[in-house]
């Protein structure tokens, strides 16, 4: 195996310091209000809820997946630059941003279907797809459970299993802790959004190696150098993937498509384009 360093996992929700290393430059913060944007932004009914979406740009679709907690307004680094490439489309998953969902239950693999419901409303067969985090686990999941719906993948700070085998163990524990914390608050409506996201955190996702080697399309598995996911299971990832390559980049955390946002907005365009093309820094793995 080699000695490729750590992928990482979003440790963020609505109660934690969500934007730490993740709020945009002044250089890059864009006038327009991702996420809150009337001229882009929609309503669905999507398996018992609404989803909020928004679409930018002309060409290929693209869909891109935000992390626990987040929403639409995560990308504002990437959304201006891909939409001069594709049709960018961008949802608050289910229970997040504006996406309100009142159901007691929260999974990985609902989220990854609502995903597919939202292709299908849209008329979409197929599109590539970008997730960050637990967007980067719904990524794995869209192109698990719905296969022909995702045409290359790219996803940064993705986890297979929740336990320490992936998660630094102080993380972890600071995670569960934290969400037992909650489920001792008295329930209100916020509290019960909480407590689904930090149950996502604690108790899942369970992805076995053998459906990742079910994944058919192209992959990219980025990571930085020094974030929260153990490097053996980062490896453990891409090499569980056919098809896969592997990008670690050196001083960097969690938030690379933030801290790094040009050069991961590049690599990931040029992967897209030319998913068997060498491109330099990157490693195949299959």
């Amino acid at each position: 195996m080699k000695n490729y360093k750590t992928l990482s996992i979003l440790i963020v929700t609505l109660i934690l310091a969500t934007n730490i290393n993740a709020q945009p430059s002044s250089a890059s913060v864009q006038k327009t209000d991702y996420g809150n944007n009337p001229q882009a932004g929609k309503y669905i009914t999507n398996r018992g809820f609404k989803m909020y979406y928004e679409t930018y740009g002309k060409g290929q679709p693209l869909l891109i997946i935000h992390g626990n907690g987040g929403s639409i307004q995560d990308f504002t680094n990437q959304i201006p630059f891909f939409e001069k490439h594709y049709k960018v489309i961008l949802a608050d998953s289910r229970a997040q941003g504006k996406s309100v969902d009142n159901g007691d239950s929260l999974s990985y693999e609902m989220m990854a279907d609502d995903l597919n419901g939202l292709l299908d409303a849209l008329k979409l067969d197929s599109c590539y797809v970008i997730g960050w985090s637990d967007g980067g686990i719904n990524g794995l999941l869209l192109a698990i459970r719905h296969p022909d719906k995702v045409k290359k993948l790219a996803i940064t700070g993705a986890n297979l299993v929740p336990d320490t085998s992936a998660v630094e163990p102080e993380i972890y524990d600071w995670a569960k802790s934290l969400g037992d914390s909650i489920n001792r608050l008295p329930l209100t409506p916020e509290v019960k959004t909480y407590r689904k996201l930090f149950h996502l955190l604690s108790y899942e996702p369970h992805i076995t190696t053998a459906q990742l080697q079910t994944i058919k399309c192209p992959t990219l598995v980025i990571g930085g150098d020094h974030d929260v996911i153990r490097p053996p299971h980062t490896m453990l990832i891409a090499e569980s993937i056919p098809k896969s390559y592997l990008w670690i980049l050196p001083n960097s955390g969690h938030s690379t498509p933030v801290v790094y946002a040009t050069i991961f907005n590049q690599v990931v365009n040029d992967f897209f384009k030319n998913p068997y093309r060498k491109i330099e820094g990157l490693s195949r793995l299959q």
